[in-house]
């Protein structure tokens, strides 16, 4: 299993789409709070996210309880904008974790700090924009790491 890690992230829906990407490839999501919004059942209805209660989704107070937490990959992987290393370039193994910052900041550096080694972007063919959007991101992380895991 692969997790998918959002550090406080801010759009609803971005998460949604996260949400659905890991139901659908049977990943664990984990959310980093706070959040930049409220996850109500209510609110998810309404959002059309049926299939939330089919997700496995961990939600943690800050990201000192998600790293002490019993569900917590063994191995994390910082997607960010200010990495050398190409994600394609990683051989990804069962149970890897894959950490995204927010949509507004990104990832604290504390957090780039504490991950040196394994921080790793998905490169830019347009170096005039900023990068791509968070549910992108995530989803081609995914299925890169998917396609290794499954040709083993």
């Amino acid at each position: 299993m692969l997790h998918i890690i959002l550090f406080n992230p801010e759009i609803p829906q971005n998460t949604g789409n996260i949400g659905r990407l890991c139901a659908i490839t049977a990943c664990r999501l984990h959310l980093i709070h706070p959040l930049g919004f409220s996850i109500s059942e209510k609110h998810l209805r309404r959002s059309g996210m049926d299939y939330w209660n089919s997700l496995d989704v961990h939600h943690h107070d800050c990201w000192e309880a998600f790293k002490a937490s019993k569900f917590a990959p063994n191995r994390l992987w910082l997607f960010t904008t200010k990495a050398d290393h190409a994600y394609w370039d990683v051989t990804y193994k069962d149970e890897d974790g894959f950490v995204f910052g927010n949509e507004g900041h990104g990832a604290p550096e504390w957090l780039h700090e504490q991950l040196t080694g394994h921080r790793i972007t998905i490169p830019h063919m347009n170096n005039e924009l900023r990068s791509l959007n968070l549910s992108t991101a995530a989803g081609i992380a995914t299925y890169e790491a998917l396609r290794q895991l499954r040709a083993d």
